[in-house]
């Protein structure tokens, strides 16, 4: 196993079933109402089988509570936090001085992880909450990994680092943001933001005490992202991040599908495995992170930076496009169980037709395994078909697959 923790998102139970069985070993998750994804939250009885499914096969669950606080808020808290505690989960998120005190209060036996919301970005912060009784700091996004690098060796060996390598960056400093409450009173900070910053904007500018002079601001026919980032991907800098020392490398993406979720944890999965493999054998330099870049940009939806981690004056991070996905691929099924003589039943995510050409996402592999979809059966009346489209949520096909795949296996489809 290795040293290095791949810590993955999972804003469902089976989200999280797919991030381990794809090779994370924790998923962070939230509760109902006081993280900062309150659309993706599990409740309270689907976060306790997550944790008891998770330490099952040994793996971990952390749990968000990384709101900024109200006064009201914290009835609701003290009851989360108990609740967390009934079902013990290995850690809990957290970013606010008051919940942290409510945690050691009432749960005292958890870890607490300090929220990227924080900003942690020295080893003058990292020390204070390590004081103030966290056991992880998750480092802000801003830092380039000179100052990673300089944390990581002036640090207390008791003291765990967590940083992130892929997903969204938030046009805000760490999250920092107000312009959701703003433009559509819906506040970031208390886990319901609109994502303005995605939002296409037509912008004029004006000189002062001139009327006159209004400019607009140049834009094509899609109007202008103006505030829109790319996602961050260190695919390239695994080698540096594991000899830095980090402890838990984090992929962002509690809202995405659970076909992004198989794509980007499998890569990064074998990124790690492949580099401490070749280390081992003294060819460390053989790192290839083109192969799992590859796969990555399968399932972009915005274009790919490296922020601030090689450059702390990058200026490279916005998508003016808005999307830049890669319309080659797309979701096609995931299988629910196998029948007899290589029949699958699949749940179908897009339109499958005879003739359709499908890569299905080994665990343990980033090796391509292809077919071509040769016979399809109704669910029902088992009788052969040519096409099926997802009319309703769940639907499924009976297909037949030329491999042996276990329940949960991701397939995309090339368009």
């Amino acid at each position: 196993m290795s040293k290095v923790e791949l810590l993955a998102p999972a804003g469902s139970l089976e989200k999280a079933k797919i991030a381990f069985m794809y090779g994370a070993d924790a998923v962070y998750a939230g509760t109902a109402k006081l993280s900062l994804r309150s659309r993706a939250e599990l409740n309270d009885d689907s976060l306790e089988e997550t944790i008891k499914y998770a330490h099952s096969i040994g793996k971990k669950v952390y749990v968000a509570l990384n709101i900024y606080a109200n006064d009201t808020d914290y009835e609701e808290i003290k009851n989360q936090i108990k609740i967390i505690k009934q079902c013990k989960a290995d850690a809990i998120i957290a970013s606010d001085p008051g919940v942290i005190m409510m945690i050691k209060e009432i749960a005292p036996e958890i870890d607490i992880h300090i929220s990227t919301q924080a900003n942690t970005v020295s080893l003058h912060s990292a020390m204070f909450w390590r004081d103030f009784g966290a056991k992880r700091v998750i480092l802000s996004r801003e830092l380039s990994k000179e100052r990673i690098e300089y944390i990581m060796k002036n640090k207390p060996k008791d003291l765990e680092v967590e940083m992130f390598i892929h997903g969204a960056i938030c046009y805000a400093y760490s999250g920092r943001c107000y312009l959701s409450k703003y433009l559509a009173n819906r506040c970031a900070n208390q886990g319901d933001c609109a994502q303005p910053c995605r939002w296409q904007y037509k912008i004029t500018a004006q000189e002062v005490n001139n009327p006159d002079s209004i400019i607009n601001i140049d834009y094509d026919e899609k109007g202008t992202y103006l505030f829109s980032s790319k996602d961050m991907c260190l695919i390239k800098e695994i080698p540096t991040i594991i000899e830095m020392g980090v402890d838990s490398l984090k992929i962002e993406g509690r809202l995405k599908t659970d076909y992004y979720l198989a794509t980007v944890v499998r890569a990064y999965r074998n990124a790690i495995d492949d580099y401490e493999k070749l280390k081992e054998q003294g060819k460390e330099n053989e790192y290839d992170y083109t192969k799992y870049l590859s796969e990555l940009e399968k399932v972009k939806t915005r274009g790919l930076s490296e922020f601030y981690f090689t450059d702390d004056k990058n200026q490279d991070i916005h998508d003016f496009d808005g999307k830049s996905e890669n319309l080659e691929y797309e979701y096609g099924a995931r299988i629910v169980e196998k029948q007899d003589n290589d029949i699958y039943i699949a749940e179908i995510k897009n339109k499958l037709s005879l003739g359709d050409n499908l890569e299905i996402l080994l665990p343990d592999t980033i090796e391509e395994c292809k077919f071509k979809i040769e016979e399809l059966y109704d669910i029902k009346t088992g009788e052969k078909i040519d096409t099926i489209n997802p009319g309703i949520k769940g639907q499924q096909v009976k297909i037949k697959i030329p491999y042996n795949l276990v329940p949960g296996t991701v397939i995309r489809r090339k368009r």
